[in-house]
């Protein structure tokens, strides 16, 4: 069996006590101690290399209300970097940008034209958002298939798209930029901090101004070999296309045992194709329709499906694809300034 050599030990060791500071927020070295397992002199070691680093610094004292010498608080230098999420619909586009620690330091939204210089409209709302900060990665969700392999864009629908947004986006912001479907970004922060938190697997129907799905199996987000896993809005029922009997035309005045009637018709081929056990619906609609309307969409399933699932609302508070964003921004800066980040024999 491969076993870790000083060097990975250290890196391993370093990205450990960065994880619990993050997770924990300031911790003294003997905290660090007692929740690595690490000895003193280890752990002493660490939280130099890091202050060195610049990662960590001290930000107080605990013990000031007893005799002897107070114990050092670290906690992580979180202007060490920033990032930017971004949710581009339709008619709009929203951004987000946070410190290394996750904490929000600026944000901004822009109406769409019917015709813009969409590049330069996002560079320029990422840039409001950022006040002058430097970024060191922007994840952008969007409508559509986006290759996973090459990052190209097809089918967003939204005004001035072009398949190449994200090298655009590169050239204007100087940076970093990843594309992702912005159901799959939805997807993520469900996983991360939503209603299907804990769950190794699930499926998310996304009920907005568009319909789509996206899958995570095994704990990871599945994307298929075009990006397309989980588009349920490319089904025809009755030769209608889905997405078209749920959009927000469609379903204004219908009753909601209707509305879940359709929605269940979707959900039962997500079930029956994929027996996630958990189907979230999310989305404006999603949200909107809450614990009835996933309560109405799960008595329709039963009948329809052998395999069990449960059906659940949206969780994520505020807008998910933004979250979904941020947080996957937040997973590759922290990768990268972070180093290590896991080892395996």
């Amino acid at each position: 069996m491969k076993t870790a050599d000083p060097t990975m030990a250290r890196a391993i060791n370093d990205r450990l006590a960065l994880d619990l500071l993050l997770e924990r927020g300031p911790l003294t070295a003997p905290q660090l101690r007692a929740l690595t397992g690490l000895s003193r002199p280890t752990v002493s070691d660490l939280l130099e290399r890091l202050r060195a680093g610049g990662l960590i610094e001290i930000v107080g004292e605990t013990g000031s209300d007893r005799r002897g010498p107070n114990a050092r608080l670290y906690g992580l230098v979180s202007g060490r970097a920033h990032v930017a999420g971004v949710d581009l619909r339709r008619d709009a586009v929203h951004v987000a940008v946070a410190d290394l620690a996750g904490g929000e330091t600026g944000s901004a939204s822009r109406p769409l034209p019917p015709d813009p210089d969409l590049a330069a409209l996002v560079a320029g709302a990422v840039g409001e958002a950022a006040g002058g900060r430097a970024l060191h990665t922007v994840v952008l969700g969007t409508p559509g298939l986006v290759d996973p392999r090459t990052g190209a864009v097809t089918g967003s629908g939204v005004p001035g798209g072009r398949p190449d947004l994200g090298a655009a986006l590169r050239d204007a912001l100087g940076t970093r930029v990843r594309l992702e479907n912005e159901v799959n970004l939805g997807a993520i922060a469900e996983h991360r901090e939503g209603a299907a938190a804990g769950s190794d697997d699930f499926a998310l129907l996304w009920l907005d101004d568009g319909v789509g799905g996206a899958l995570v199996l095994d704990g990871r987000l599945r994307r298929g070999a075009s990006g397309g896993a989980g588009e349920v809005g490319l089904l025809k029922f009755g030769g209608a296309d889905f997405c078209r009997l749920l959009d927000a035309a469609a379903v204004a005045g219908l009753g909601s045992e209707t509305v879940a009637a359709r929605i269940a018709e979707a959900v039962f081929v997500l079930v029956a194709v994929l027996d996630p056990g958990l189907v979230v619906l999310g989305g404006a609609l999603g949200r909107a329709g809450g614990d009835r309307l996933a309560g109405l969409v799960a008595d329709r399933l039963g009948p329809l499906s052998p395999a069990a699932a449960e059906v659940r609302a949206s969780r994520v508070e505020g807008d998910a694809v933004l979250r979904g964003a941020v947080l996957t921004a937040l997973d590759l800066v922290r990768d990268d300034v972070f180093g290590y980040e896991s080892f395996s024999g």
